[in-house]
Order: C-alpha cells, then sequence, then structure tokens
C-alpha cells in the first residue's frame, strides 16, 4: 500500500492554474477586503473546466467575479464551485479515529524505526466533520470555521498513551484532496487563447485602523502629530507584493450585499516631513476616502502591519476646560412628556471638570487631510521626558473641521451645580427652572471653563435671567465661557421658562 508522509507530500490537481501578477487589495475598516487577482487561462473554444487554489480561508462565493478584462474573450461560467476544507493533520487523525496507521520515530543515535497505533481521540473538534472527507465522499461546499482541539490518545502495542507516538503517516489520498482553499469553474468561451483573467473577491479576516500620537512641548500647546495605520491579516492567506488601499468611512455592508470598488485615478499628498516622500496618499472616492500605499508591500496571513501615513508639526490647539454637570443617565428614553413636568429630571449633577483638546484639521494648520477615526494618544514632554496624559478616539473626521478630544478630568477645576427654582402648570403649559452653578479654581493659574447647560423641557424655551453672557449652540443646548481666577470661586446662574 502506498503511504504518505503528510509534511512531506504534495497533492496533484488536475486544471490548476498559478498566479500572473501581483494581487491588490482594497482593506476595509469593518473586518473585510476586496482582492483583485490575476488568473493566467488557456481556453479551448467551448467548456473549460478551470481550478485556481490561490483565495483566502474567508472567501464570499457569492461576491466573486471573474472576467476578462480586455473584452476580447466572452467567458460565461457555467458553474462555480468553492472548496475551504483543505487537508491536515488534524483533520485526517479525525478521519481515521478507531483506525490503525503508521507513526514514524525519527532515531536519536540510531535509525529511523516505524510502529503501528491505533488511534483512540484524534483530539480535533469540527463543526461538521462528515462533510471534510478527503476522499471525495461528499462534495457540498464547506465554510471551515475555526476548530478545537485536545490532547491525541494513541494505543501502541497495548498500552494507551497521550500524544502522538511519533510522525503520522496516513494511507495515500484521493484525487478530490485540497491543500489549501480553491475555487473551481467550469467556462464556456467563444474562442480559444491564452487570457489573464481578473478575479475580484470579498474576504472577511482584515481589518485596518489608524492610531495618533500626539506630543505636547511643555510650556506650549503646540504639538506635534504622527499617525499610523494598522492592518491586520487574518484572512488564511499570504499576500506577495500586493498594492494596498484603505477604505475609511461608514460604509454599509450587510450579509448577502456585496460592495465592490473602483479605480483610482490620482491621489493628493498627506503631510510629511519635508523631502520624503508619502508612504500613503490619500482621495475621495464617492462619499469615502481612500488611502493609497505607495509602495507594493508583503502582507503575511496572521501579521499585524503598521504604516506612518501622516507626520505634522506646528500644529496650533487649545487646551480647553468644560463643565458640563448635568447627569441623565437614569432617564435615558424618556421623551418630551415625560421630562417636561418631572420636577426630579435633570436634578442629579457631577463635580467633574473635562479637558478636551482642540485643534483645526486644515492645511493653515500644518494637516488639512481627511483623518480616519482611530486612537489619539496625548503625550506632554516634562524635563525632555514624555509623560502619558490621555487618550481617546476620534471619528472619521473631514478636512477643515474643528478636533475635540476629551482626554481626561482636571484634578484641579471643580463644578457644583444645583437647581434653586422649579415651577410648572400644565394647565397654561408652561414651565420654568433656575440653575445655579459654582466653579472653583485651585490651580496656580487662571483659567477659562466652558459651561454647557442642557435645555431639555421642550422646544420652545428663552432665557428669562442670567448672571453672565451665553452662547446658543444649538436647538437645546447654551453654553457660557466663564474666567476664573487662581484660588476663587465663580457663580453663574439663569432662568429659563419653557412653553408647549
Amino acid at each position: 500500500m502506498k503511504h504518505l508522509l503528510l509534511t512531506l507530500g504534495v497533492f496533484g490537481l488536475g486544471g490548476l492554474v498559478g498566479r500572473a501578477a501581483d494581487p491588490a487589495l482594497t482593506i476595509y475598516n469593518q473586518n473585510f477586503a476586496v482582492v483583485r487577482d490575476t488568473v493566467p487561462l488557456e481556453l479551448k473554444s467551448g467548456v473549460n473546466d478551470v481550478s485556481f487554489s490561490d483565495t483566502t480561508a474567508h472567501l464570499e462565493p457569492d461576491s466573486v467575479i471573474l472576467r476578462d478584462p480586455t473584452g476580447r474573450v466572452n467567458l460565461q461560467i457555467l458553474e462555480q464551485n468553492y472548496r475551504n476544507d483543505p487537508v491536515s493533520q488534524e483533520l485526517l487523525l479525525s478521519l481515521f479515529e478507531g483506525k490503525t496507521i503508521d507513526f514514524l520515530i525519527k532515531g536519536t543515535n540510531g535509525p529511523d524505526q516505524t510502529v503501528q497505533g491505533k488511534i483512540i481521540r484524534s483530539g480535533y473538534v469540527s463543526p461538521s466533520p462528515s462533510a471534510m472527507d478527503p476522499y471525495g465522499q461528499n462534495d457540498d461546499q464547506v465554510q471551515q470555521q475555526p476548530v478545537a482541539s485536545t490532547q491525541p490518545i494513541v494505543e501502541v502495542n497495548g498500552k494507551i498513551q497521550f500524544g502522538l507516538p511519533g510522525q503520522p503517516i496516513f494511507p495515500s489520498l484521493g484525487d478530490d484532496t485540497i491543500l489549501k482553499p480553491m475555487i473551481s469553474w467550469k467556462l464556456a468561451a467563444d474562442t480559444p487563447g491564452k487570457v489573464d483573467a481578473e478575479l475580484a473577491y470579498i474576504t472577511e479576516g482584515m481589518t485596518w485602523h489608524a492610531d495618533y500620537n500626539v506630543i505636547a512641548p511643555q510650556d506650549s500647546d503646540v504639538l506635534d502629530i504622527v499617525g499610523w495605520v494598522t492592518m491586520d491579516n487574518q484572512s488564511g492567506k499570504t499576500f506577495e507584493n500586493a498594492k494596498i488601499k484603505l477604505m475609511a468611512g461608514d460604509v454599509n455592508k450587510i450579509q448577502n450585499n456585496r460592495m465592490m470598488e473602483k479605480d483610482i485615478v490620482d491621489a493628493a499628498s498627506a503631510t510629511v516631513a519635508p523631502g520624503v516622500p508619502p508612504a500613503v496618499t490619500e482621495k475621495a472616492f464617492e462619499d469615502y476616502h481612500l488611502y493609497s500605499l505607495e509602495r507594493p508591500t508583503t502582507l503575511h496571513d496572521g501579521e499585524t502591519k503598521q504604516v506612518e501615513f501622516i507626520r505634522a508639526t506646528g500644529v496650533k490647539s487649545e487646551k480647553v476646560y468644560v463643565y458640563d454637570g448635568v447627569k441623565l443617565d437614569r432617564y435615558q428614553g424618556w421623551d418630551f412628556e415625560n421630562i417636561r413636568d418631572n420636577e426630579e429630571f435633570g436634578t442629579d449633577s457631577d463635580t467633574k471638570v473635562a479637558i478636551l483638546r482642540e485643534f483645526k484639521n486644515s492645511e493653515v494648520n500644518h494637516l488639512g487631510m481627511p483623518l480616519p477615526k482611530g486612537r489619539v494618544r496625548f503625550y506632554k514632554e516634562d524635563d525632555q521626558q514624555l509623560e502619558f496624559t490621555g487618550e481617546n478616539e476620534i471619528d472619521h473626521t473631514p478636512k477643515d473641521e474643528l478636533v475635540k478630544i476629551y482626554t481626561g478630568n482636571a484634578f484641579d477645576l471643580v463644578g457644583e451645580r444645583k437647581r434653586t427654582h422649579f415651577k410648572v402648570d400644565n394647565g397654561a403649559s408652561w414651565a420654568d427652572e433656575t440653575f445655579q452653578i459654582k466653579l472653583r479654581n485651585h490651580k496656580t493659574e487662571p483659567v477659562e471653563i466652558r459651561v454647557v447647560e442642557h435645555l431639555y423641557r421642550w422646544n420652545n424655551w428663552q432665557i428669562s435671567g442670567n448672571t453672565d453672557p451665553f452662547t446658543k449652540t444649538n436647538a437645546q443646548e447654551i453654553e457660557f465661557r466663564i474666567p476664573v481666577k487662581p484660588d476663587e470661586e465663580r457663580t453663574v446662574s439663569y432662568s429659563v421658562h419653557y412653553w408647549w
């Protein structure tokens, strides 16, 4: 009987084609990617059987597109099959449970020897083991999910042992066995010839995100910003010398809803250090933004790769203190009818004064590139050393927009908020409410604290009295900007009249 040493054997596949050109990827930050590859075909007139075994393990079969980009050959796909049940040592052990096979034991000081062992337990657990028969007894499409494993148990010479006694040697496998995920087609061609067909498909298991490191000098609010893109490939396939694009934006994608993307004509340069060519360029695409890596790169399966995409110096910023003292946690989901005449609503308050960092994402401010969403980490110099001062996330931010990032709460600033008057008249359809806010500064320098108040009882309102000027920031929000000297307490109060 012929045997196969699994780690050394090579399986032949009829009709298998290679890859002629380097692949291209567009990775979305929603755990999927569009893969574009080239399949070299040598076609005859009529029906052709073709197989391609260089796909990912998480390909979405109904997203596959195969075509001749030149249009010289009219390709008609009569049938398409996707197999994702590649043979492995663990899988074969599970198929031989209860049977006896040979194990090769490498000799350390002597010759190699072969022993026979009965596989009591393979240690492999599959969600659908019957659908993964390497001898071709089941041709159903299988998309194998990650499996759990336990320690194998093997009987050798009548004795039970945990673990394999040596390297397993399995009987010869059938022609229907595959080593990697594979697509096979029955193609009808109207003319014979060689074609470099374009293959495109969507795959899960790939994503990317942005990270920003922000450094502020010890006595300045002028920032240095370095942005990185981090790509994560868990697709089951290595992409050699791939042209990679990164799509930023909230692309709608649900199960059975596929989206492909078009080529980009040109790209605008990111902000980089003088004299250094950009590693990543950016281009508006539809209602999203594409970031293209300038050089082809190899992205290994299971690899996390980082590329710097923005480096900006001299970014002017402002540190902002905000007291938004109302706490509405226990009123989530309440509507106006429940709010307007509830006396307790809005009386819970907090004492924390938030720290926000603001800067304009504009060319004048040495930025001006659409910023993909990601984590922002802030560092401040102290005695020529960097100290971490907080982090948060930003959403996708267009150019020329103001970036506001919450980084923590001020230690030496305190807010106090209480309601001093409330009256509602449902018969006359009105309500009056008065609040008093106290601000205390225990720092050694003066600060400005922005007091944010939410007018949440009804759409119709009017400030009927106030101690300090305010700005209406939206339909139901006002803001006071209050300067507070060191060791000073300032009191702000206002009254609001609602009607409905």
